[in-house]
């Protein structure tokens, strides 16, 4: 397992820019909009390409990151139900955090 030293807090942090979701400029992480956890799944890789997998992802915070993990907690979920920017913004429960998000500084 690697050890979290600088290098892993330096890809936490990853570069600074506005936030796909909140708008908020902030450090940003890589959202993959199919996890990689269910690249393998079958079900999966029947219904997407391996360029839709591995290309599919956003630049967002990571109080949205946050947000998007602990509302969603389950990988095939998001990747059946939530595979889109559009998709996730259509969930109330999404759509109501990253409005809170927006307003924090």
């Amino acid at each position: 397992m690697p050890r979290k030293g600088k290098n892993y807090t330096d890809r936490l942090r990853g570069p600074v820019g506005e936030c796909e979701l909140c708008a908020r400029v902030q450090p940003l992480t890589e959202h993959h909009l199919i996890p990689r956890a269910v690249h393998r799944k079958s079900y999966f890789q029947k219904r997407f390409s391996k360029e839709e997998m591995t290309l599919n992802r956003i630049l967002i915070c990571r109080a949205c990151h946050k947000g998007i993990h602990r509302l969603i907690p389950d990988e095939k979920e998001l990747a059946r139900d939530f595979h889109t920017k559009e998709l996730l913004l259509a969930d109330e429960r999404i759509r109501r955090h990253v409005e809170w998000v927006a307003k924090q500084r």
